[in-house]
């Protein structure tokens, strides 16, 4: 299961990972965050000893989420320390996301 962080957790959990994390903006009310979810599971399953997933709830967590200018959920966003390197916005098929985090692993 993917570990859910919040604001005071961010900069430990994100930041000072020696490996790149994903951070998957959510809410539990929001559609197309329920389908990315199992996804992002499988991910991290198959990636996650190479790569960091974890998830945001973004109504719980409004210091971070307006930090980034998180507008519209999902949003998937790929750190490498302090550096967003990607950012996909909506839901994304399993084959977008992949394609996306390869480079990092």
């Amino acid at each position: 299961m993917i570990k859910e962080i919040n604001d005071k957790s961010f900069n430990n959990e994100v930041y000072s990972s020696d490996i790149a994390v994903v951070v998957d903006f959510w809410a539990p009310w929001c559609g197309p965050c329920k389908m990315l979810a199992p996804v992002m599971e499988q991910l991290d399953k198959e990636y996650g000893h190479k790569i960091k997933f974890v998830k945001v709830d973004v109504d719980k967590n409004p210091e971070i989420s307006s930090k980034y200018n998180i507008s519209s959920i999902p949003t998937v966003m790929v750190f490498n320390k302090e550096i967003v390197e990607d950012k996909l916005v909506g839901f994304s098929p399993k084959k977008v996301l992949e394609d996306k985090l390869k480079k990092y692993v």
